[in-house]
């Protein structure tokens, strides 16, 4: 990576205009609310838009309860999460009400987001929020969402909601400065995600939160997809949101991907969760990754999983490789009766329309 790329690539920030900024539930301490209403406030006078995505909920929660430690039973977790929901956005409050902002609470499910109607029906309440003047700071409703507290968690949470407001810029906000190489020494900007980042990641340890910097690069990953740029920082950084979005060599930076992913193809990617997946042949394989093909039931070698019509499954290739998810058009019991078969009478069905087919982009 030259000096001049890296400038270009930080000079996207100084021009990002709608700006998600997520921060973990270790980092919020202290004056941390204060100072990051301070930020997020000066960010808007600067005719930018910010959302806030702010874990804390169960960890406040927890020790409202008098819990040693953050419980790993589902029942406690979510009366932890009921607990501290309003506790945090209390927190919330009172560190905008001297910078005359309002803010306003956005609960949501992997549910919500993964029925297209209420996903829209969210992007319409937020853009109405913003224009209102609003701060939304946007939660997983973890106390009645068992499923996102078990294998959710709000870096994920934050890159789906990146084309539900087009952002253009995502902040993950944590306890480190960024990605760290073998050395300890930040690591200033990515390129490759599989073959710089993943090497070094490695899981949470904190006993606080539910995210590690796995999990961040993997929400990297689904956001820069989706056409933001993302950086990894540290929120104990003195004015950490106004320095990165000045473009100052702060945090991790991941650059934007050139080819970005509709919002619809970027849902049915990363938000829907595979139900199973279709075995392709070699030749289909090469098929709908050369020439943007549908799937046809003759170049399916094998199924597997319980799915039924229109569920997201996983496509892929003969070596067990991930290359595509799409809306299948079959039941699994369906398009298992008709794999691999072709007659003279009838053509090869269509288990996948292109349309729906999304190809995972190798890096």
């Amino acid at each position: 990576m030259s000096p001049s790329e890296m400038g270009e690539a930080r000079a996207l920030l100084r021009r990002s205009r709608r700006i998600i900024v997520k921060i973990g539930s270790k980092s919020l301490t202290g004056d941390a609310f204060a100072r990051l209403a301070t930020d997020v406030s000066q960010a808007i006078a600067n005719k930018r838009r910010v959302i806030i995505v702010s874990s804390g909920a169960i960890a406040l929660g927890f020790a409202r309860l008098g819990l040693q430690a953050r419980p790993k039973d589902m029942p406690s977790l979510q009366a932890s999460a009921a607990a501290g929901q309003s506790v945090l956005m209390q927190k919330w409050e009172s560190a905008f009400a001297p910078l005359d902002r309002i803010v306003a609470q956005v609960l949501l499910t992997h549910a919500d987001l993964a029925d297209r109607v209420r996903t829209n029906n969210a992007r319409e309440a937020l853009a109405v929020l913003i224009d209102a003047g609003a701060i939304p700071i946007i939660n997983e409703n973890d106390a009645v969402s068992v499923e996102e507290i078990k294998f959710g968690d709000n870096d994920q949470l934050a890159s789906m909601v990146v084309p539900l407001c087009d952002a253009d810029t995502l902040l993950l906000l944590s306890d480190v400065d960024g990605l760290l190489d073998a050395n300890g020494e930040r690591v200033p900007f990515v390129r490759s995600i599989a073959k710089e980042a993943r090497p070094l990641a490695g899981a949470s340890r904190s006993g606080v939160g539910t995210g590690g910097m796995l999990s961040k690069i993997e929400a990297a990953r689904r956001a820069t997809l989706a056409g933001a740029s993302v950086v990894i920082a540290s929120a104990r950084e003195p004015g950490i949101v106004a320095r990165v979005l000045a473009g100052e060599d702060l945090g991790t930076l991941f650059p934007a991907f050139p080819r970005r992913l509709g919002a619809r193809k970027h849902w049915i990617a990363f938000t829907l969760r595979p139900r199973g997946a279709l075995v392709l042949d070699r030749g289909a394989a090469e098929a709908i990754a050369a020439k943007n093909r549908s799937i046809l039931a003759v170049g399916v070698l094998g199924v597997r999983g319980s799915f039924a019509v229109g569920d997201s499954v996983s496509v892929v290739d003969p070596d067990g490789r991930e290359i595509a998810r799409g809306l299948t058009r079959f039941s699994a019991v369906d398009a298992a009766r008709i794999a691999g078969k072709r007659s003279e009478a009838r053509p090869s069905e269509e288990l996948i329309h292109k349309d729906d087919l999304v190809l995972l982009p190798e890096e």
